[in-house]
């Protein structure tokens, strides 16, 4: 009897711990899951290697576009409100980039060095007003090592910036080529002002400061 007794003790003891192993693997599945649908539809980029894949450092992923490693990354997922604008910044990577032979004309305009690191961000822009307005998510960057860039120098070109329709939304990449990543530690994204269909004012800009 003890025999049995001590093997179902066990049994019990067994299965219990495989529930909690499973319990406790949940929120760790809802996360990845959640973390991905942003990007669910999102198209990828005809100019830059396709990132999504890339979830830790020293990870590498090549296409037809080019070799991207990524060096760094901030899960950011955080919302900023500009006026009606509802800002959320769902991710930060710092990309180290080796564009393909087809692709060396595109980013000359930007850099003479056939491989480079750039910072990007993910974005959702949502307009909450029922009217048309224009905004950019990004007029001004800089980082920590000093660099200074403006909406110009975006390589992802993904008309994220300009007029956005009444209680529509907008999302994808902004990415900027720097020439210093080392010891990199956070970027300042200020935003343009918020304006009217008429091109009058509405908001002032915001200055969002985010950490590697």
């Amino acid at each position: 009897m003890k025999k049995y007794l001590g093997l179902l003790t066990f049994i019990t003891l067994f299965l219990f711990g495989c529930s909690n192993d499973v319990s406790n693997s949940e929120p760790l599945l809802k996360e990845k899951q959640s973390a991905s649908e942003y990007l669910s539809d999102y198209s990828s980029n005809p100019q830059v290697t396709d990132d999504r894949t890339l979830l830790e450092v020293g990870q590498s992923v090549s296409d037809e576009k080019g070799e991207a490693t990524l060096k760094a990354i901030n899960p950011v997922n955080e919302t900023y409100e500009v006026g009606p604008i509802r800002l959320n910044v769902k991710d930060m990577k710092l990309i180290h980039l080796r564009p393909d032979y087809s692709l060396i004309d595109y980013f000359h305009v930007l850099t003479h060095d056939e491989e480079f690191d750039f910072v990007k961000v993910f974005v959702e822009i949502e307009n909450t007003s029922n009217e048309k307005i224009n905004f950019a998510p990004i007029a001004l960057i800089e980082t920590s090592t000093g660099e200074k860039l403006d909406w110009g120098k975006d390589i992802y070109l993904e008309e994220l910036n300009g007029e956005i329709e009444g209680n529509s939304t907008k999302k994808g990449n902004l990415g900027f080529i720097i020439d210093s990543s080392k010891d990199l530690e956070w970027i300042e994204l200020t935003t343009s002002d918020v304006f009217d269909k008429d091109e009058n004012k509405i908001n002032d800009s915001q200055i969002i400061k985010i950490k590697f």
